[in-house]
């Protein structure tokens, strides 16, 4: 499936981001540990080329660890890299410290750093946290955010929030597939059932149990067979007893977001 997704908001967001730039000290990116390759944006490198750059890979409590370890180790060998979870703040503490040694600013004057990411990667959820307080708003949809803020985290601290930013294009189509099923392209842009045929095609190749621990199934059947299952299990059906496919898809789907499927990350090594 080849999904694309650049709204006009976008570009404008892009084009403010990089004239901010000169008000920054540090630009923190954010990327998904579910797929911390696939939700790095390629034309962040050349926005942010000029500045230091803290990569930080948010929801890491619902990605593989040991795919997370890997992913680390390779973008570190560019920036600093840390992973954390903004839900319960494990490994926020580290970074104030980290990016006052990365800024290169005047005693006395707050480190300021720029926060940019894809859609619906967690970037006010992550302010929120950093600063312990409501500051930005959060949705578990892309697109919440669509203007700037400057956001106090103590002392030492200040974040520029910005709006997600995607690229023009997409060169490789599984890039697409894995932002919709990590939800940073809306869901209007696609079929759900073909994204969930494409993930459970996924799971059965990565942790074909995953079925029969979550739902009970024992067999390994094809993706339609999986999402009628699912719906028989979960009673949805349509009338005339039919299964509503579509449904079962959009559960599938919410489960797998959730963690409630297990914990996996989509790029590979």
């Amino acid at each position: 499936m080849n999904i694309q997704w650049y709204p006009g908001h976008m570009e404008k967001a892009r084009r403010t981001a990089e004239q901010n730039l000169k008000l920054v000290d540090v630009v923190i990116e954010l990327l998904d540990a579910r797929a911390p390759l696939s939700s790095h944006n390629p034309v962040l490198d050349k926005i942010a080329s000029k500045k230091p750059r803290l990569v930080v890979f948010n929801k890491a409590d619902l990605a593989d660890e040991k795919l997370t370890s890997y992913w680390l180790k390779k973008f570190s060998q560019d920036s600093p890299a840390l992973a954390v979870d903004s839900k319960s703040r494990k490994g926020l503490p580290y970074i104030p410290g980290v990016v006052e040694k990365m800024a290169r600013v005047r005693t006395g004057r707050p480190v300021k750093c720029m926060v940019l990411g894809i859609p619906n990667v967690g970037k006010s959820l992550f302010i929120n946290a950093l600063a312990k307080r409501k500051v930005a708003r959060t949705g578990n949809k892309p697109g919440v955010t669509r203007g700037q803020q400057w956001i106090k985290v103590g002392k030492k601290v200040q974040l520029l929030d910005t709006p997600g930013i995607l690229w023009p294009k997409f060169e490789d189509p599984e890039v697409g597939f894995r932002l919709a099923v990590i939800a940073a392209i809306k869901e209007e842009i696609y079929s759900v059932e073909d994204i969930v045929f494409g993930l459970i095609e996924w799971l059965n190749k990565y942790s074909p149990c995953v079925w029969e621990k979550r739902y009970g199934l024992y067999s390994s059947d094809t993706p339609v067979e999986i999402m009628e299952q699912v719906g028989r299990k979960r009673g949805f059906f349509l009338a005339g007893g039919k299964v509503d496919l579509n449904r079962a898809a959009v559960h599938i789907l919410k489960e797998f977001r959730e963690g409630k499927l297990g914990f996996f990350t989509l790029d590979d090594s």
